[in-house]
């Protein structure tokens, strides 16, 4: 099932949205850098800090994600796939750091059948019914 696992391009067309709170005095130094012409936005600054401070950390991520064996990038689970896993007995644990998605046409009978945990830093794409029946399998 390795053959759909995909590495996110740095600038990936999708995202997340985050809320974060700022103190005024960080807020206004943001603002003035955007007013001088360095970032176009708030979001711009933000963004590129976020990149910044994952490139510097980018050796222990690496590590990390050895060390927990995750996959890393884009990982489809399709009905296919664990129709596969159920037929041979097999139980699946996802880990992922990117986005991981379970196909549309995935049963929640399915998915309790095959899917014994679910670990996503990131973001889980699956229906809110599948969401519901493997509430108490992701962590």
């Amino acid at each position: 099932m390795n053959n759909n696992v995909y590495k996110f391009r740095d600038k990936g067309g999708e995202s997340e949205k985050i809320t974060i709170n700022l103190g005024y005095v960080d807020l206004g130094r943001i603002d003035l850098l955007v007013q001088e012409g360095f970032y176009s936005n708030r979001t711009d600054f933000i963004r590129t800090a976020i990149r910044n401070q994952l490139a510097a950390e980018a050796e222990a991520v690496k590590q990390s994600i050895v060390r927990h064996t995750l996959e890393l990038g884009l990982r489809d689970y399709s009905r296919a796939d664990l129709e596969s896993l159920r037929a041979a007995g097999e139980r699946l644990h996802i880990k992922v750091v990117g986005l991981a998605r379970i196909a549309p046409d995935v049963t929640p009978e399915l998915a309790l059948a095959t899917i014994e945990s679910i670990t996503v830093l990131g973001a889980l794409q699956a229906s809110t019914e599948l969401k519901s029946a493997l509430a108490e399998r992701i962590r």
